[in-house]
C-alpha cells in the first residue's frame, strides 16, 4: 500500500499529508521528541543526532554521509529521514527499491550534485527497501557517497550484511533500529485517538480493545495506527450506541449523571475484531524472518519446548510456509538431535514428510504437529553426529589406509591366492554374534568416534556397546 497516495508535496520535498493521508501518515513524527523507541540512537552527541539536529557547520560536516536504517517495520525508518531533512533545511529527494531503476538514481545525483555546486542547496536521498537494489544500482550510489553530494539515508528491513553491497556498507553508518515495545506502540495508540492530527477525540479506545490492538500490531506502529483507523472508522460508522458504557435499550433515556464523553462513539474489543480479521504475521520467506523462525523451531525443539516449538509451527503455517520445507526440518532434526536415543523419531518425521507431501494444507498441519511433538519430547543425543562428522575428518585427513585383507573381497576368482578372505571369521559363528578380528584399517584400529549418551534407546547401546568393544578390542 502507498501510504503517501493522499498527500501533497511541499517545497522541500517533503510529504505533506493531506486530510485524506492514512493514520499512519498524518500521525508522522514531526519532532524527535515525537519517536518512539529508539533512544540508543538518539542520544545527545550521537551520529544519528548529529544528522538530524545539526548544532554548527562543523557539527553538520563531522556527521555521516551515507546511513544504512535496519530494522523492523513500523519502527521509524522512514521518519528518522524525514526529520533529517525537515530538522536541518536539506531538500528531500525519496526513492523506491521496488520500482526506481538506475536512470533514476543517476538522475537525482547529478540534479544534486548541479544544486550543491551552483548554491548551496544540500539534498538528502532516501531509498526506502534499499536490499530490492541490484548490484548495478547500489554501485551507482557510490560517488554520490564519497563526495558527498548527497546525504544518503537507505533503510532495509533485511540484513544489510547480505542485502548491501560492501562497497556502499562500508562507506556508510549503519543503524539498527530495535521493534518498539508494548509500551511505545501504547503511547503513539492514545497520541493519535486524541491529537488533531489524528482521530481528534473523535472516538474512545476501550482497555480490552487496545490490549487486543496492541497485541496484533506486533511492535509494528505503522501496523497498530492502521487498525485503529479501521476500528475507529467502524465504530463512527456505528455511533455512540456501540460503546459498552454508551448503550442503552431503545427509548431508554441516557442516565443524567451520564459523563459528557458517552456521546463518543467507543471503540471496543468487538469493534476492533470485526475492523480486522486477523494479524498479519511478520515472515518473510525471502528474509531474515524466514531463517530467524526456522532457527528458533529447531532450536526449540533441540531445547525439548514444545509449546515453543508449536508456536513457531504455528507462524509458519499461518505465514503460508511450503509444509514440505517445515517437514524436512523436522526429519533433519530427528537425525541431528536424537539419534539412537529414540529411533522411532525419525520413522515419525519420514512418514510425517511423506504424508504432508500426499495430503497437503490445511491437514497437513495435525500431521506436522504430531511429528513436532514427537521430536521435541523424546530424549536427546547428538551422538551419531558428532560420530560421523568426527569419522569424516579422519578421513579428509588422510586417514584411510588399507582395508585388511581378510575383509576384501574373495568372491571373484583369483581373490584367494593375494590373501583376499584368509583368515576372516563370520560373525554368525562366533559367541553373541561378535567376531573378535580386526576391521578397521591398521592406523584407524584406535579410534573410537562414536559415544552414546546415557539418554533413551542409547541407554541400552552404551551398555551394549562396551561389551561388543571389550570382545573386540580386549
Amino acid at each position: 500500500m502507498d501510504l503517501f497516495a493522499a498527500t501533497s508535496t511541499s517545497a522541500q520535498g517533503l510529504p505533506t499529508p493531506g486530510a485524506g493521508a492514512p493514520l499512519a501518515v498524518r500521525m508522522r513524527p514531526v519532532t524527535l521528541a515525537e519517536v518512539a523507541g529508539q533512544k540508543h540512537l538518539l542520544a545527545q552527541g550521537s551520529p544519528l543526532r548529529r544528522l538530524v539536529e545539526p548544532t554548527d557547520d562543523a557539527s553538520r560536516r563531522a556527521a555521516p554521509s551515507s546511513v544504512v536504517l535496519w530494522g523492523p517495520p513500523g519502527t521509524g525508518k522512514t521518519t528518522l529521514a524525514y526529520l533529517i531533512a525537515a530538522t536541518s533545511g536539506r531538500r528531500f529527494v525519496e526513492l523506491s527499491g521496488v520500482t526506481s531503476g538506475v536512470k533514476d538514481v543517476r538522475a537525482v545525483v547529478e540534479d544534486a550534485r548541479r544544486r550543491l555546486t551552483a548554491g548551496g542547496e544540500e539534498t538528502v536521498l532516501f531509498i526506502d527497501e534499499v536490499h530490492r537494489f541490484s548490484t548495478t544500482q547500489q554501485d551507482a550510489l557510490l560517488p554520490s557517497v564519497e563526495n558527498r553530494w548527497v546525504t544518503l539515508v537507505a533503510a532495509t528491513t533485511e540484513n544489510p550484511s547480505f542485502s548491501v553491497n560492501s562497497p556502499l556498507l562500508s562507506r556508510s553508518l549503519l543503524l539498527t533500529l530495535q521493534p518498539l515495545t508494548v509500551e511505545d506502540v501504547r503511547g503513539l495508540v492514545r497520541r493519535a485517538v486524541l491529537d488533531e492530527r489524528g482521530l481528534g477525540g473523535a472516538v474512545r479506545l476501550g482497555e480490552d480493545a487496545e490490549e487486543h490492538l496492541l497485541r496484533l500490531s506486533g511492535g509494528d506502529a505503522r501496523k497498530a495506527l492502521t487498525i485503529l483507523e479501521a476500528a475507529a472508522g467502524a465504530a463512527l460508522e456505528e455511533g455512540p450506541q456501540s460503546g459498552e458504557g454508551a448503550a442503552h435499550e431503545e427509548g431508554e433515556a441516557a442516565p443524567e449523571d451520564a459523563a459528557p464523553d458517552d456521546a463518543v462513539p467507543e471503540v471496543t474489543l468487538a469493534t476492533v475484531e470485526r475492523a480486522i480479521d486477523v494479524a498479519a504475521v511478520r515472515y518473510d520467506r525471502a528474509g531474515d524472518q524466514h531463517y530467524d523462525v526456522i532457527s528458533a523451531f529447531i532450536k526449540s525443539m533441540r531445547g525439548s519446548d514444545v509449546d515453543a516449538a508449536l508456536h513457531y509451527l504455528a507462524r509458519m503455517i499461518v505465514a503460508g510456509e511450503d509444509p514440505r520445507f517445515i517437514a524436512r526440518r523436522v526429519v533433519i532434526a530427528a537425525a541431528e538431535e536424537i539419534g539412537m536415543a529414540d529411533p522411532s523419531a525419525l520413522q515419525t518425521a519420514v512418514a510425517a514428510a511423506q504424508a504432508v507431501a500426499l495430503i497437503g494444507m490445511p491437514e497437513a498441519r495435525l500431521i506436522l504437529a504430531e511429528a513436532v511433538v514427537h521430536v521435541t519430547t523424546a530424549p536427546k543425543s547428538n551422538a551419531t553426529y558428532v560420530a560421523i562428522d568426527a569419522a569424516i575428518a579422519d578421513v579428509r585427513a588422510g586417514k584411510a589406509g588399507p582395508v585388511p585383507p581378510h575383509l576384501r573381497d574373495a568372491h571373484y576368482a583369483g581373490a584367494g591366492r593375494v590373501g583376499h578372505g584368509k583368515g576372516y571369521q563370520y560373525a554368525h559363528d562366533q559367541p553373541h554374534a561378535v567376531a573378535a578380528q580386526q576391521y578397521a584399517p591398521d592406523e584407524l584400529t584406535d579410534a573410537r568416534y562414536y559415544h552414546p549418551s546415557d539418554r533413551g534407546y542409547e541407554r541400552d547401546v552404551s551398555a551394549r556397546l562396551e561389551r561388543i568393544r571389550h570382545i573386540l578390542h580386549g
